[in-house]
């Protein structure tokens, strides 16, 4: 895919993940990024979807009064924020980022020889137009049957603790046991690309 450059707008990523980072700079933006601190337990829903939604909106709440607005909104190009959240779905549970190592193993085994979902949501909002378009994206993953030495690598690693649901298919360890993925990989990622062109687009 060709780098474009994004002379027309500027980007900022609310979020601090490194998986997010790497798609967008693969899609051929430039961006700075913010982090959102906000209480992610706090937020509450019953369906995935909701939650996702709330969560990436919040985050967006919460980087705005940081920034100084009133000089995107003086800019010529707008700047545009893209605030994101992910959960993945276990057998009808939402599942968010394991509390402990004992959690991140209970959740993997579950997946050996099984599968789950990932439910990412994107919001863009354009600070200069104060426009903001949101939606959300699912992806189903199957597993073979993960080996008890592989989870064990996975747990000392440490990068599952970081991530919904102790979910990564990127990951080396794992790659060789993620039977198929029905979606799209960067989905799983934390950032769907086709759906975040779409949501640049409609805020523009």
């Amino acid at each position: 895919m060709e780098a474009k450059p994004n002379s027309e707008f500027k980007v900022i990523l609310g979020s601090s993940s490194i998986a997010r980072k790497k798609i967008l700079a693969d899609m051929g933006y430039q961006f700075t990024t913010m982090a959102a601190d906000i209480d992610e337990k706090g937020i509450r829903k019953e369906k995935p979807e909701e939650l996702v939604m709330a969560l990436a909106e919040a985050k967006a709440e919460a980087i705005i009064p940081k920034l100084p607005i009133e000089e995107y909104k003086a800019d010529a190009e707008p700047t545009l924020l893209i605030t994101c959240d992910q959960v993945v779905v276990y057998e009808g549970n939402i599942r968010e980022k394991p509390s402990s190592k004992d959690e991140a193993r209970h959740y993997i085994e579950g997946y050996s020889g099984g599968y789950a979902a990932t439910v990412s949501s994107v919001v863009v909002t354009n600070l200069k137009s104060g426009i903001r378009r949101g939606d959300w994206d699912k992806v189903e993953i199957h597993f073979q049957e993960i080996p008890e030495q592989v989870i064990d690598s996975l747990i000392q690693e440490g990068n599952v603790l970081n991530v919904a649901g102790a979910l990564i298919i990127e990951n080396p360890l794992i790659l060789p046991y993620v039977k198929e993925v029905v979606g799209a990989t960067d989905s799983v990622m934390g950032l769907p690309k086709a759906l975040t062109e779409r949501l640049i687009k409609e805020v523009l």
